[in-house]
């Protein structure tokens, strides 16, 4: 017999219990979610009648608009026109525009000189000395060579060189800036509170929303992708610097106090050394959020492999978007791998002397370097033309078979193009309907409600406030296609995200089998997910929600996992010793310890989810997504702008209704 059974009392025992007195209004109120519940039930009542007779139903009222895309044009207008007389861009803008173009142009100019053999030595000896020379860095070294040497064989040299150069300066700068900011939180109560807020909201915009401001002062081109990359990528070094600061042992800052040091002194010899493993992953994290950036700010002129997958998808030729996509992973690895090797050395004594430590290990770095770029006189700077392995005709015509093939006809299973109907049909269609068929004053009472049942007043307002804005801005029946898309997408993400967590934390072994998996599915950037859902599901919006759940799942995945797996052992020991059974731990103990990480698995996956969906604009994803590619592609400044500011307030909205149940949690 289970140990629910029979922990439960004989029915003729409680029959008393059910006469007892009930609990007071003032008993009900005092339990928070009871009380709030029944405040909102008490609000509707009055409410929703007054609301429905006021405004009855349909979209956002057209009085209630206020259009700002013929201003923005304007402004776009104005800035073109004024870009080469003003003292506004004379003396200030044009100076960091020309000093951005020129910096990641010397940079390239430099891995150009270098020729393919000195940038592959660099890459390669670099990636050694980072995971420590001898064979713990053969793998690490190895990883480096085989995704450079993939970069020429698929002919994508000179394209991995210009994302690399923009990489470089993006990253320099991100980080330089990340860590003064982080300086300045670690060091600062006062400045802490005050950046949290702020790195939360940028932490939840989507990468499309950056592009913007920037492309509107600097235009299309090298500066405005390398400005918006570089604040794009520079809250993660900011928020772990600040965390490794603040997290220095109190005993060691003591005993350094004690010696009579300065604060600069502890600074420098204590608390900067004692957080250099949580800078280092910061750093790890602003690379590869660089890394995402540089790939979608090719759609203003960024140049590099993202402008080849951009090119590619805008002409659906799947076969010369895998071949620009491939590197792009590669480099996302290899930067992954290096970064994650230095920062595992960190903390494990120090080295001993000889060659392969210390200043003799860089010497023979610089060695190696200097030797491979001297090949390039004798083999050429150029990668060799008669090296390059041409995939994109294959690959198209695998793509031609599956459609052909695997699209319908498919016994039992139906096919790819069969799914991507039923989905829209049966899933998407009616829930988007269903959120233009409510009434507007009914989508801002929900907003309201569930943000203050999950946090507090304050989230509540803010949420309510970010919503209203979309409606002012005139894109309400558009955001709502948008949301209907990220719901849609959240759910199956959440269905299979805590499905597999729980099952790697129950079975080490599938987590040992996934974990590679789930690794290189966290370094891929937003746009590579595109190609091969393209590839299998066509240009739908069904495309658009596929790559957003294959990127959100790995981070889902994970934070299930660990949530399930450090329940307090004792309670599981517990539940054993009851009788409870293998499912009666999993649902009454496991997952109701678990409750924080699974609200804080809602919270990633629903901002991971928003951005690919709006990236999803691309292939087929429509509503908001498009305008911003579309402003962004023909000039149209006050379309994108517009899509833009609602895509913040979409996903302010969806961070508040989420975000305040993982920290009350």
């Amino acid at each position: 017999m289970s140990a629910t059974a029979t922990a439960r009392p004989a029915p003729e025992k409680t029959a008393p219990a059910v006469t007892a007195s009930r609990p007071s209004l003032a008993e009900l109120l005092r339990h928070p979610l009871r009380g709030k519940l029944a405040v909102l039930a008490l609000v509707a009542a009055v409410v929703v009648p007054t609301a429905a007779l006021l405004w009855g139903t349909g979209a956002w009222p057209e009085n209630l608009t206020a259009d700002i895309s013929a201003p923005l044009d304007d402004a776009n207008r104005w800035v073109i026109d004024n870009r080469d007389t003003h003292p506004l861009f004379l003396y200030f803008l044009l100076h960091l525009s020309n000093t951005a173009t020129d910096a990641v142009g010397s940079v390239y100019d430099v891995l150009d000189a270098m020729g393919w053999t000195g940038v592959l030595a660099a890459a390669v000896l670099f990636a050694w000395r980072a995971a420590g020379l001898g064979r713990p860095g053969a793998k690490v070294a190895a990883t480096a060579f085989g995704a450079f040497a993939v970069c020429g064989l698929l002919g994508m040299w000179d394209a991995t060189l210009l994302t690399l150069a923009l990489m470089v300066v993006a990253v320099t700068l991100a980080a330089l800036l990340g860590m003064a900011i982080g300086l300045l939180a670690g060091l600062s109560d006062r400045v802490d509170r005050a950046l949290r807020p702020v790195l939360d909201t940028m932490q939840v915009l989507p990468a499309f929303a950056y592009l913007l401001p920037f492309v509107l002062v600097f235009g299309t081109g090298t500066p405005a992708a390398l400005f918006c990359t570089v604040i794009y990528a520079a809250p993660p070094m900011a928020r772990l610097t600040a965390l490794g600061l603040r997290g220095a042992d109190p005993s060691v800052l003591e005993a350094v106090t004690s010696l009579g040091t300065s604060p600069w002194q502890r600074l420098r010899t204590a608390r900067l050394p004692l957080a250099r493993k949580q800078m280092l992953l910061g750093l790890n994290q602003t690379i590869m959020m660089a890394l995402s950036m540089v790939v979608i700010a090719a759609l203003v002129g960024a140049g590099g492999l993202g402008e080849e997958v951009y090119s590619a998808l805008s002409t659906v030729d799947v076969g010369k978007a895998l071949a620009a996509g491939i590197p792009i992973v590669l480099i996302a690895v290899w930067l992954d791998r290096t970064t994650g090797a230095a920062g595992d050395r960190i903390g494990q004594g120090a080295p001993g002397a000889g060659l392969l430590h210390g200043r003799s290990a860089w010497a023979l770095v610089a060695g190696g370097v200097a030797a491979a770029v001297a090949a390039r006189f004798a083999v050429g700077a150029a990668w060799p033309e008669g090296w390059t392995v041409n995939i994109s005709t294959p690959v198209n015509q695998a793509q031609a078979w599956v459609t052909d093939n695997l699209s319908s006809g498919v016994p039992l299973l139906g096919g790819t193009e069969v799914w991507s109907e039923n989905f829209t049909l049966w899933i998407l269609n009616p829930l988007r309907d269903g959120l233009m068929w409510l009434p507007w004053w009914s989508v801002l009472l929900l907003v309201a409600a569930i943000a203050w049942l999950v946090g507090s007043w304050v989230s509540a307002l803010t949420a309510t406030a970010a919503m209203s804005l979309i409606g002012v801005l005139g894109v309400w029946t558009k955001s709502l296609d948008t949301l209907s898309q990220v719901l849609a997408a959240l759910v199956v993400t959440l269905i299979l995200g805590v499905a597999a967590g729980v099952l790697c934390a129950r079975a080490g072994r599938l987590e040992r089998w996934l974990r590679p998996l789930l690794d290189a599915m966290q370094t891929m950037p937003q746009f590579v997910y595109l190609i091969p859902v393209v590839a299998l599901f066509g240009v739908t919006r069904t495309s658009a929600i596929i790559a957003a759940v294959v990127y959100a799942l790995p981070a889902v995945v994970r934070i299930t996992a660990q949530g399930v797996r450090e329940v307090d052992p004792a309670a599981m020991e517990a539940a054993r010793s009851l009788g409870a059974s293998t499912r009666q731990q999993l649902l009454q103990v496991q997952l109701p310890l678990a409750r924080p990480a699974l609200r804080l698995a809602v919270n990633q996956g629903v901002v991971l989810v928003l951005a690919v969906v709006v990236v999803g604009g691309l292939v087929g994803g429509g509503a908001l997504g498009y305008d911003v590619v579309k402003g962004l592609s023909r000039g149209e400044m006050g379309l994108g702008m517009t899509a833009g500011v609602a895509i913040v307030c979409l996903g302010l909205v969806l961070d508040r209704v989420t975000q305040s149940a993982r920290k009350r949690g």
